[in-house]
């Protein structure tokens, strides 16, 4: 018998968003368009009204504070996202990017190997698992961008990762579009 899943939409400033909850944890949040969506749910969803699910009326509340400008905890919600270890890893070390800031790849990819007690992990290894970030917005996946400055990839597009990361606050006069790449 597989799990049950609930979902719900949301209208957000970078457009449609649909979350997802096991009825414990938040196990998705997809952007309208947003490569991999729903790629981590194996189950068929039901949609629910406000108050229907205690979880997913708390990651509306995340949201709402969160575009309203406000910097709530990601430890205020209840998340289960679905991958590997590896994915498992790299999603930690998302979740630990402070709001505001942006990282590199090669930098999780540093943490990730230390925590796997390696001397390296490759970048790109990253760089597909957080491509596959199930949470997005929340597990900010968009705080992540390339050693040179660069605004690679994102599966909610360029343009929301932008949007993201001015909403912010974070100095994106350093950051740059690429002329070529899987993230365009």
């Amino acid at each position: 018998m597989g799990c049950a899943y609930y979902e719900t939409r949301y209208d957000s400033p970078i457009g449609g968003l649909t979350l997802c909850s096991d009825g414990e944890a938040l196990v998705g949040l997809w952007m309208d368009g947003q490569k991999y969506y729903g790629g981590t749910v194996a189950g068929e969803t039901t949609l629910v009204a406000a108050g229907e699910d205690k979880v997913l009326d708390r990651a509306t509340d995340w949201l709402d504070r969160y575009f309203a400008g406000d910097e709530p905890a990601i430890t205020a919600l209840p998340l289960a996202p679905a991958g590997s270890e590896f994915r498992q890893l790299v999603w930690a070390c998302l979740r630990e990017i402070p709001y505001g800031e942006v990282t590199t790849y090669g930098e999780i990819a540093r943490k990730v190997a230390r925590a796997q007690g390696k001397v390296r992990t490759a970048s790109m290894a990253v760089g597909g698992a957080v491509g596959h970030n199930p949470i997005s917005v929340i597990v900010p996946c968009h705080r992540v961008v390339g050693a040179d400055g660069s605004l690679t990839g994102f599966a909610g597009g360029l343009d929301k990762k932008l949007w993201l990361l001015e909403h912010e606050g974070v100095d994106v006069s350093k950051l740059y579009r690429p002329e070529q790449g899987t993230a365009l």
